[in-house]
């Protein structure tokens, strides 16, 4: 008798794991889930306010979305541009020209966890630059680096490539 009982809890003990098993391969890949989808909102939602920031040529508000300090990075036109404050510079420059509007192509967008404090943004966006009559419109590539700072997201680094 004492052995069916072993073998009855037993069995009962491993359809118990087995479900627990069954469960998990459900709800684990839907938390998962859930967690990227919230990183894509987040991510998402400091990009546009950024480009919005740009767009209106408002360069402090840009600029409150970077790191602070030397070491954030700007690749632009082959050119490594380093710290926030040269950063600023280097856009104000490129804002002097009558045009200038990023229009980024953000369902193209791909954002990966790079880690649980950075996520990487990639995507094509079209930059209007030039004269009011005729601007010019350069393609490029732009993977963006994210961090986390307390409960909110900043850019590290812009790096910029000619869309082909």
């Amino acid at each position: 008798m004492k052995q069916i009982y072993k073998d009855t809890l037993f069995a009962a003990g491993l359809s118990l794991l087995i479900a627990i098993g069954i469960v998990a391969a459900y709800v684990l890949p839907v938390a998962a889930g859930s967690d990227q989808n919230q990183l894509e909102a987040e991510i998402r939602a400091v990009y546009g306010e950024f480009m919005d920031a740009q767009n209106a040529r408002d360069l402090d508000r840009a600029g409150s979305f970077f790191i602070d300090g030397p070491d954030f990075l700007w690749v632009s036109d082959g050119r490594s541009v380093w710290g926030r404050e040269a950063t600023l510079e280097r856009m104000g420059n490129f804002q002097k020209a009558a045009v200038w509007t990023v229009h980024p192509e953000l369902e193209l967008a791909r954002i990966i966890r790079l880690g649980p404090e950075t996520a990487m943004l990639h995507f094509p966006l079209v930059l209007e630059i030039g004269q009011e009559a005729n601007p010019n419109r350069l393609g490029f590539l732009v993977s963006a680096l994210f961090v986390r700072n307390g409960d909110d997201w900043r850019i590290a680094s812009l790096l910029t490539t000619g869309r082909k």
